[in-house]
This record gives structure tokens, C-alpha cells and sequence, in this order.
């Protein structure tokens, strides 16, 4: 059956499903002009959202982009792949409005695309969503990030997965910790990044190492915010423990401040609700530094052998490391 310029069997979709597929070639390209209405033509040198709002009241671009995000998440594996060139410029144009209410509801829509169709369909477009996943980090509200984040990753480790130095890699990360940088104490925002970014570290691999003098002083600044929140607590060691993984920790300064920090915190677990998970962790991330760094971790250990709080720990250590010997 043919759909618009595409062609493809529609006959395994459900009645409803393929009611909607046979519509999204009408649909779609009024949904973007309707989100373009509002959009702040950047041909003119303004800055001022009114000026868009009062041409069409941007409450239309909301409703649009609403209904741009309940089309394109009825559509799933294999199809929604066949539609790229109806979706995404439909999608681009939602990120590229100031409204946040458009931008994240296009974000929610490409993390659906991201997840239903193969690189090979979104490849003729990369380079453009991915651009807009760099504009729209840094522009993107609390209310939003989380979306942002979950897209840039998805796209990026979806299109250049065969890449560890690609360039959108770099560019990608470097936004994210720019951001993060600027308001390390934001809980949201870093919680967003954490439960997102794991997949994004795997992808760049060893270049990780590149990173190391922004990572590490956020990874030991969050290990101890005063938040108590013990499950971001958590993901910050499995970050750690993945950076660890990935790059051997090798040719770095920070193999000392991270054993000490790693101490401190597990003194500090002794007021956590979840300190038998949180020590696991800090003991398994002991034993990696271990393994990865030998005689270097060896004489940052022996700092804290004769600290009396640390008995337990020295205990479990010496156990589990005579047991992976």
C-alpha cells in the first residue's frame, strides 16, 4: 500500500494504527505549519516571543505539538522507521520553537522515533537532530531536561554507535557537563543526566578519558550533596564504577582524591537508609580501582589502614579481594 510518497504492507497494523499512518501524509505537514505559526522568524533581529505569539497565539502550537506526539507514539517498530520523512521535519520544527511546552513535547516524540526505528532511517537526518539536541541543551527548562537529555543520548548512541570519536559525541557531553557546570546543586537536572547518560558513556568509550577534569570534581562534589537522596547516591557510583569500566582510569591524577572520597563516603553511609547498597557499591568500585591501578591505588589505600572506622571495610576488601585472586 502506498502512503503518501512511501510504499510498505500495512496489513500486520491494527485498524486504528493503520488509520492513523494513512493519514500522517495529510496531517503532519499541517501539524508543522501550525507550530511554525508562533515560531519566531530568526531572519528578523528580535528576540521578543510576543512578537511571534501575537501573529497566532502560541496556545495553537502547544495543542499541535500535543497531537504531533500522540500520532507519532501510536506508531511502533517496524513502520514508525518508514515514516522519518513525514515525522522528523515535523519533529525538528517543534524543537526549534522557543514555547518549552512545544520543544518537549517534539523532544517525547523523538525519543519514541529513536526507539522504534534503526539508524539506517534516521540517518539522512542526523546531523540535523543532532544539532538541535546541542541547541535545545543548553535552552531547555527543569521542566524539560530530562527530555533532552534521554533524546540526545538515544539519537547519538543510535546513529554513531560505530563512532567513539565522533564529533557529535564530543559536542554532545560537552554541553551537558557545560550545563551541569554552571548549576551543579540543580538535584532535577542532575538526576536527569544520571539515569540517562550510562549508554552515552558506553558509546564513547576509552575518549572518556578526555572528560576526566570536568567529571570527577561533579562526580565528588554530588557524592556528598546534601540532599539525601539515597538512589541518586547510587547512581552516581554506578557512573563512576562505568567510567572506571570503560577507561582503566589510566594516566589520570585523580586515582588518590577518589580513594579518599570513596573512604569518606562510606563513613558518611553509616546515616543512609541504604547503606548496605551504598557500601556494596563503594567496595566494588575499591576493587575495580584496585585492579586497574595496582601499586598507585596500593599507596592511596594506605593512608586509611590504621583508621578504626574503617575496620569493616578493610575486612570486606581484603575477603572479596582474595576471593577474585
Amino acid at each position: 500500500m502506498k502512503v503518501g510518497e512511501l510504499e510498505f504492507d500495512l496489513k500486520f497494523m491494527s485498524s486504528d494504527v493503520r488509520l492513523l499512518v494513512e493519514l500522517m501524509p495529510q496531517v503532519l505537514p499541517s501539524l508543522k505549519n501550525k507550530i511554525k505559526e508562533s515560531a519566531i522568524d530568526k531572519s528578523i533581529d528580535t528576540d521578543e516571543f510576543f512578537a511571534a505569539s501575537a501573529r497566532t497565539p502560541v496556545a495553537y502550537a502547544i495543542l499541535a505539538a500535543h497531537q504531533l506526539k500522540w500520532i507519532v507514539t501510536q506508531v511502533n517498530y517496524p513502520f514508525l522507521g518508514k515514516l522519518c520523512s513525514l515525522v522528523i521535519p515535523c519533529g525538528l520544527t517543534a524543537l526549534d520553537h522557543w514555547s518549552q511546552q512545544v520543544k518537549g513535547q517534539g523532544m517525547i516524540s523523538f525519543i519514541h522515533l529513536s526507539k522504534n526505528a534503526n539508524a539506517s532511517e534516521i540517518g539522512w537526518y542526523e546531523d540535523v537532530i543532532l544539532d538541535a539536541c546541542c541547541q535545545n541543551i543548553a535552552c531547555s527548562d527543569d521542566e524539560i531536561w530530562q527530555y533532552v537529555v534521554e533524546m540526545s543520548v538515544l539519537m547519538s548512541t543510535s546513529t554513531q554507535k560505530s563512532n567513539p570519536r565522533s564529533i557529535w559525541y564530543e559536542k554532545l557531553l560537552n554541553e551537558m557537563l557545560s550545563h551541569l557546570e554552571r548549576q551543579p546543586k540543580n538535584k532535577e537536572r542532575r538526576i536527569a543526566w544520571l539515569t540517562h547518560v550510562d549508554s552515552l558513556f558506553g558509546g564513547v568509550g576509552l575518549v572518556l578519558l578526555s572528560h576526566f577534569r570536568r567529571l570527577f570534581p561533579l562526580f565528588f562534589q554530588w557524592m556528598h550533596a546534601d540532599d539525601d537522596d539515597t538512589v541518586l547516591l547510587l547512581q552516581v557510583l554506578e557512573r563512576t564504577k562505568t567510567v572506571l569500566r570503560l577507561t582503566w582510569i589510566r594516566n589520570s591524577p585523580y586515582i588518590d582524591r577518589l580513594v579518599d572520597e570513596l573512604v569518606s563516603l562510606y563513613k558518611e553511609a553509616a546515616m543512609r537508609t541504604l547503606r548496605d547498597d551504598i557500601r556494596s557499591l563503594i567496595l566494588e568500585t575499591l576493587i575495580l580501582l584496585q585492579q586497574c591501578k595496582g601499586l598507585q591505588f596500593e599507596v592511596a589505600w594506605d593512608k586509611h589502614k590504621n583508621d578504626l572506622d574503617l575496620t569493616l571495610l578493610h575486612q570486606s576488601f581484603a575477603g572479596r579481594h582474595t576471593a577474585a585472586v
